[in-house]
């Protein structure tokens, strides 16, 4: 048995490696392809005119154009090596996956002709023609480098699985017809840009005042309008198309999803730079969207050639839709909406403290916007990872995904859609800094507590408590456009309260956790435990609001109402830790959601007195 198995396991563990070595090798090319767009975009090629030093320096200690295009030849060298390595790596592993090898070799050459026009560039200068390849031939690299990624990661390892792709459904077909538009939309943008025809066209609809284009310049742009408004009718059409016809499919109605969400993100960061501030962050947000949407159009593509779907097997799932009313009833659900009002209720108040002032309607609507996407996107994720662990749970056996109302696959690509709209929605209509934060508490909450810590520790809650402390933060940032210690304090009041409140729950449900296999704290170590740890963190908490006042960072208003607070909840605590049983951990569970809700409405208002 051991002679058969080791070749085996080395040969998972070789392909796994590849994996991971091709994704790397596709996020290096990635970044150096938003860096050539900044390069271009901002004219800062003349930023280094020797090569490979840059004016006479390996690493100028400088900022602005010299930095950025090092960084761009050192990306290209580590991309162009990691590309060799990934082609020889795939020709030991999947020499027989031609969707693997062969797009590696392609992506070679291609590697090559495109060092070769950058240095032409530098040498010789550019022209719009060589603008126009260049662009197009690194959309087409990146788009080699990403298919074996997804090949790699959705193939069984040493797997006879077919790698031909098919497209014979009206969605293939229309999927096919809108990357190519896409594609000729991208192309077309930079031939606009390198005749500067964006200035021949002011205004919309009409060019300059005038519905007809005086010269051929300005017909140039609007040939581009046409484009583009083309290319966003296919995107509509395909993401309708994809939530009546493959709900089924995760990965394409996801991807199909994630196309769409970044396609109307570049268009709202392009309006953005147009129209308030050109900064060099937002560029390179642009560019960096750009390249995503090309990314996430390349998988779809993947996805659905793989899937050969016909188009009967696609009428049959449109055949199964349920009423519209219940679907939305249910997508609701999946964002928990309850968690989600108290999570805004923190932001607002973190915004209150922040800023000292009631924050302007604009301010508080585009903020509270992005974060009930965020908390409800990241919500409905939470519920994709956890339904096979909510159908052993009577509390959530009746969510939408475990009872069967919904495909898993449209709860992942709503929470996913919600994500990426959050994001785009707080970096243009709030500031980059809420946005950051709001990105690092989707990640903290998707990837940390649902993937890792839930299934592997009792301190789940305790480390995962971090997720929920994030908001106050972000409308803390929104409304200063900074931190300081002050929303430090906010972040540690609700990571300490996490526990207690959780733990309160997990005492009721503990039979239900210990069935899902969940470790909660009642489970691996016991319901008395957990009572005493609940109180230990309750006098904590109590603490902390207390000691802020007398800090200089609250008022009296919040030092009266966090004692009269403070020792509600230390009482339930104390009743939980002597008394025991569900009804008393059932009441701390109730009643620390209302004091967390109040001391936060407390502490905004003694901001505001």
């Amino acid at each position: 048995m051991t002679s058969t198995s080791t070749p085996t396991l080395n040969a998972t563990r070789s392909a796994g490696k590849f994996r991971y070595l091709a994704l790397a090798t596709t996020l290096v090319i990635f970044l150096t392809f938003v860096l050539g767009g900044m390069i271009r975009v901002t004219d800062t090629g003349n930023g280094c005119p020797d090569w490979p030093s840059c004016l006479g320096s390996v690493a100028p200690l400088v900022e602005g154009a010299e930095l950025i295009n090092i960084s761009h030849r050192i990306l290209t060298v580590a991309a162009t090596l990691l590309l060799l390595f990934t082609t020889i790596s795939a020709r030991r592993n999947y020499s027989a996956v031609r969707l693997i090898v062969n797009p590696l070799y392609a992506a070679m050459t291609l590697m090559g002709i495109e060092i070769f026009l950058g240095g032409w560039t530098f040498l010789q200068g550019t022209t719009p023609l060589i603008n126009i390849l260049h662009l197009a031939l690194a959309l087409i690299l990146l788009a080699l480098t990403i298919v074996p990624v997804v090949m790699a990661f959705i193939l069984n390892f040493n797997s006879s699985q077919k790698d031909r792709l098919k497209f014979q459904s009206p969605f293939s077909r229309l999927t096919l017809n809108m990357i190519i538009a896409t594609f000729i939309v991208l192309v077309s943008g930079t031939l606009v840009a390198a005749y500067g025809s964006e200035f021949e066209c002011i205004g919309w609809l009409s060019c300059g005042g005038a519905i007809i284009p005086g010269n051929p310049i300005a017909w140039l742009h609007l040939a581009h309008r046409i484009l583009v408004a083309l290319s966003s009718l296919f995107v509509i059409s395909m993401f309708v198309q994809a939530w009546r016809t493959q709900r089924s499919q995760r990965a394409i109605l996801s991807s199909a999803t994630l196309v769409a969400a970044l396609f109307a993100s570049q268009i709202l960061v392009g309006a953005f730079i147009d129209l308030r501030a050109d900064s060099a962050v937002m560029v390179g947000l642009h560019i960096a969207t750009v390249a995503a949407l090309w990314g996430a159009m390349t998988a779809l593509f993947i996805f659905v050639g793989l899937a050969a779907r016909t188009a009967a097997e696609e009428e049959l799932e449109v055949g199964k839709m349920a009423a519209g009313k219940q679907r939305a009833r249910d997508l609701v659900m999946l964002t928990k909406p309850i968690i989600v009002a108290l999570l805004l209720v923190t932001t607002y108040a973190g915004m209150v403290v922040g800023g000292r002032q009631i924050p302007t309607f604009q301010l508080t609507f585009w903020t509270l916007l992005a974060g009930l996407f965020a908390a409800g996107g990241s919500g409905a994720v939470n519920q994709y990872i956890d339904r096979e662990l909510d159908l052993r749970m009577t509390r959530t056996a009746k969510r939408p995904i475990p009872s069967g109302r919904i495909y898993p696959a449209e709860g992942l690509a709503f929470g996913l859609g919600l994500l990426v709209a959050a994001f785009y929605i707080m970096a243009t209509f709030v500031n980059l800094l809420a946005a950051l934060l709001s990105l690092v508490g989707m990640i903290y909450y998707i990837l940390l507590y649902s993937l890792l810590l839930k299934k592997s520790t009792d301190q789940n809650i305790v480390i995962g408590g971090g997720a929920g402390a994030i908001p106050p933060l972000v409308g803390w940032a929104a409304a200063t456009g900074g931190l300081d210690i002050s929303a430090l304090f906010l972040f540690a009041i609700i990571f300490l309260w996490t526990p207690p409140h959780f733990w309160a729950l997990a005492l009721i449900r503990k039979k239900e956790y210990e069935r899902a296999g969940i470790p909660m704290m009642p489970v691996v170590r016991g319901a008395k435990a957990t009572r005493v740890q609940i109180f230990i963190y309750t006098l904590e908490l109590v603490a902390l609001t207390v000691l802020m006042p007398l800090l200089n960072l609250a008022g009296s208003i919040f030092l009266v109402s966090a004692i009269v607070l403070g020792g509600g909840l230390i009482f339930v605590a104390w009743r939980v830790l002597k008394e025991g049983g569900n009804k008393r951990a059932w009441s701390m569970y109730r009643l620390s959601s209302m004091y967390l809700a109040f001391l936060f409405f407390a502490m905004a208002v003694d901001a505001l007195v």
